[in-house]
């Protein structure tokens, strides 16, 4: 049984248009691909985030590919089952893929629990070959993830219904150094994204902005 499901929130956009700063000492990091790998629980609100990001970026000039865990699994990964071993087919293939879109210069958004460290890793690696790997842990609890989970799958696994479901019969290893840390429990989405995309703009991978 498939636990990519993700959290959902509302969003709301300031009245006022900002203008995009000319780009400056990070001109030519700016204009190349990089991968936003967003990680966390079932429910976490990582594709909720990657959502709002991707159209700022969008705005901002970035080719913008998303990479989805449930969509891959349909498509790329279709066959695959929840196995560690399949698990790490799945991410190894979806870091395998962002590798070849941030070469061409996407800006490619990642939402996927991947659990284990150690494939997280092998992921970063392969993209770093050729841009900018930038990992997202989204940080939200269990209780927190179950609390939102409209399909009832949190409660299926914790009767013991569904096996080997993420954070709760089936470990989730939490990255041991992330760019970034987001608590969702704290940010609403629409701020979450804020803070993602202040992170990239420190970085130099995105266009600063100042008020119009």
């Amino acid at each position: 049984m498939p636990d990519e499901t993700n959290g959902a929130g509302e969003t709301s956009r300031s009245p006022q248009t900002p203008s995009t700063a000319p780009l400056r000492g990070a001109e030519l990091q700016a204009q190349s691909g990089f991968t936003l790998w967003f990680t966390g629980l079932s429910g976490a609100g990582k594709t909720t985030i990657a959502e709002i990001v991707g159209p700022e970026l969008e705005r901002r000039g970035h080719l913008v590919e998303y990479l989805d865990g449930d969509v891959v699994r349909t498509h790329l990964s279709k066959g695959l089952g929840f196995s560690k071993e399949d698990r790490d087919t799945n991410i190894e293939r979806i870091g395998w893929v962002a590798s070849r879109l941030t070469r061409h210069g996407a800006a490619v958004l990642v939402s996927a629990i991947s659990p284990y460290e150690k494939t997280r890793r092998h992921a970063r690696e392969m993209v770093e070959g050729h841009g900018r790997f930038v990992e997202v842990f989204i940080a939200t609890s269990v209780e927190e993830c179950a609390r939102r989970d409209v399909k009832g799958l949190y409660e299926k696994a914790f009767s013991g219904e569904i096996k080997g479901f993420t954070g709760v019969s089936d470990p989730y290893e939490e990255p041991e150094s992330p760019e970034l840390r987001i608590d969702t429990e704290e940010h609403e989405p629409e701020e979450s994204a804020q803070i993602v995309l202040g992170k990239l703009e420190e970085l130099g991978l995105v266009r600063a902005e100042v008020a119009a």
